[in-house]
């Protein structure tokens, strides 16, 4: 018998969304595609180069397939 290969394990959803709020211990409220709103916090490397999030901001946010209203900012798009 054969193991499933890793590949199997599903990977994030990547979204666009707008910055509404900003929430505490650098959390965020971002608005996608829908009106829907979803929990993120921003990726290590967003965090380790200093990179600003303001509401407002467009950015790219990683949804974990397991629990949609939670994700991670990938990405923030220049304006």
């Amino acid at each position: 018998m054969a193991k499933e290969e890793a590949s199997s394990k599903e990977e994030a959803i990547e979204v666009e969304g707008v910055v509404t709020k900003a929430l505490s211990n650098a959390k965020f409220s971002v608005e996608i595609h829908g009106g829907h709103m979803v929990t993120a916090y921003p990726a290590g490397k967003l965090r380790k180069f200093f990179i600003k999030i303001l509401p407002g901001d467009k950015v790219t946010v990683a949804l974990s397939p397991y629990d949609l209203g939670k994700g991670r900012i990938t990405f923030r798009h220049k304006k």
